[in-house]
């Protein structure tokens, strides 16, 4: 009986198992940098909603309750409902009307939204290249089990 099968490399079985764990590793990176634009996305469309109450309302100087963080809120008046302080980047701090305002969040999160998106199919990208090392392994290992056991009956 001739045997046809080739032995499997051992240094190409560790070099896909050390692409598969980087891969891995990018993965989880990306799957971070998706799960923080979808939290910008969110507190955008909250401050969406909050300057529009705000815009709405007839009340002068209304009373809201401010986080300072650390579980601490203050309550304090808004004197000039209409004027929002937006931080376009950079700690740059410009002052625009809420209805400016509202415009300016929902384009950022039309811009997140489209980051978000190529996050993900880069995600999905990435996972297919995983697929297809995990089955390259598979097949490998599949390999050697069969060399193994030919060279016993041999």
């Amino acid at each position: 009986m001739v045997n046809n099968v080739e032995p499997v490399d051992p240094r190409e079985m560790q070099a896909l198992q050390r692409y598969l764990q980087e891969f891995g590793q990018q993965v989880e990176v990306y799957s971070q940098q998706l799960q923080l634009i979808d939290e910008g996305r969110m507190e955008a469309m909250a401050a969406i909603e909050t300057l529009k109450s705000i815009g709405a309302s007839s009340f002068d100087e209304e009373v809201v309750l401010l986080q300072l963080g650390g579980g601490a809120s203050v309550r304090a008046k808004i004197v000039e409902p209409q004027r929002v302080l937006l931080n376009i980047g950079s700690d740059v701090i410009v002052e625009r009307g809420n209805p400016e305002a509202i415009e300016y969040l929902q384009d950022r999160i039309t811009e997140m939204e489209a980051s978000g998106k190529k996050v993900a199919e880069t995600i999905d990208r990435i996972r297919t290249q995983m697929n297809e090392i995990a089955r390259r392994i598979e097949a490998g290992y599949q390999q050697s089990q069969s060399a193994a056991s030919q060279s016993g009956q041999g």
